[in-house]
Formats: structure tokens, sequence, C-alpha cells
């Protein structure tokens, strides 16, 4: 599991539209923490601190220590709202974690050696990455912050599928066990529409004297 990163908040009892209002004016944000055996809670959190925590990839899918008033509880990312045109966090939902029961989340997917494969040496191929995260299910233990794929060996033409990815120990894609019209395209390495096409007009133009020569005969 990726390093845990601690989060601190304070406790909140003003609820509703009108308060919100106020702890945004007051540079702080609105949020809830819910799920387990405990009752949702409203709390707050400094924007500028909670801003610049929410440029990480890891704010997003990584298990987090929230802090609120000195009891910490562990912590998903569910929701975050943002204005619509302004740096501004409007609302976060937090989902507690069991350390016992498996938890579902989107985990980012890493590329790389892309550059060095046979596809990315080829000229004219593009390498499409048809994903750029998974859902995973797991124990809060076994949550890795990203999984790598590795495109090494990625070839012109080939297509990396959902069930190709290699995933820690531990860790399962919920999606495949859906059948195998779920198990969908993540990298694909294709020719470029203008190569394509030249290529296509090659072979046509090749084909064509064949033709003409058979016709002769």
């Amino acid at each position: 599991m990726a390093n845990q990163h601690t989060i601190q908040a304070t406790g909140r009892k003003d609820e509703g539209k009108g308060a919100s209002r106020r702890l945004r004016h007051a540079g702080l944000v609105p949020a809830i923490v819910y799920g387990g055996k405990s009752a949702p809670a409203s709390i707050q959190l400094e924007h500028e601190k909670t801003w610049l925590l929410s440029q990480n990839e890891w704010f997003y899918s990584s298990i987090i220590d929230l802090d609120v008033d000195g009891k910490i509880e562990s912590v998903l990312l569910r929701d975050l709202q943002r204005h619509p045109y302004k740096q501004r966090i409007m609302h976060i939902d937090f989902q507690r974690v069991d350390a016992n029961q498996a938890l579902r989340t989107s985990v980012p997917l890493h590329f790389v050696n892309g550059e060095k494969s046979p596809a990315g040496k080829t000229a004219g191929v593009v390498i499409m990455h048809e994903l750029t995260q998974i859902e995973v299910s797991c124990l809060p233990k076994d949550l890795p912050g990203n999984i790598e794929v590795d495109l090494a060996d990625l070839k012109p033409g080939d297509t990396v599928h959902l069930s190709q990815v290699k995933l820690p120990a531990g860790v399962e894609i919920p999606q495949l066990k859906l059948g195998a019209d779920h198990d969908v395209a993540v990298v694909v390495a294709r020719m470029a529409r203008g190569e394509a096409e030249e290529s296509t007009e090659a072979a046509e133009g090749a084909a064509a004297p064949a033709a003409d020569a058979g016709k002769a005969e």
C-alpha cells in the first residue's frame, strides 16, 4: 500500500447552505465523513491547504488519515465538488474505511517504457491510452497508490486488455467478473490515420498493375 497521508480537520455543528456559504467566505471547506458504524459527521478544512493537497494524485486514490479534533479515522475521498470557474473547492465527501472489509475505488494507471517499445520506435504508430484509471477491489492494506503498466514489449497493432494488467497481491478488478465483454482495451498501438491511408493507397496501387496484367493475359 502507498504511504498514508494525514489531513487536519475540525468538527462543525452548523449545517445547511447558509452555514456552508459562511465557511467558504471564511476560507474553509465544508465536508462530511460517512460510512462505517458511526453516524455521518460534518467537518471543515482549511481551503488553501486542501487545495494544495488536491493537486496530488494520491489525494484521490489513497487511504487518508483524517484527523478531526485529534481523533484519527481512515478515509477515502469519494466526492469533491469544485466551483465551475474559480479555483475553489465547494464541498468534499469522505468515506470511512474498515481495515477488515474490502473496498472498491479507482486507481490511476502509470504507463512506462512506451517510448522504448517496438511500437514507440515505429514511425507513424500512435500509442493510445484508452483508460487512465481502473476500479479495483481489495483490503485497505493492499490498496496501491497507482498501478504500473509496462509497455516495453508493445508492438504495432497490439492491444493491451484489462485482464493483461499486472495487479499487486490482494488486488482484483471486479469488472472482469462480469464476462469477456468487459475485458476492455487499456492500450492500443495503431497507425496514425495519415500513415494508414498511405499504406492502403500503396497496397491498392500495387494491386492495380497485377490486375491489369491478369486481364491482358
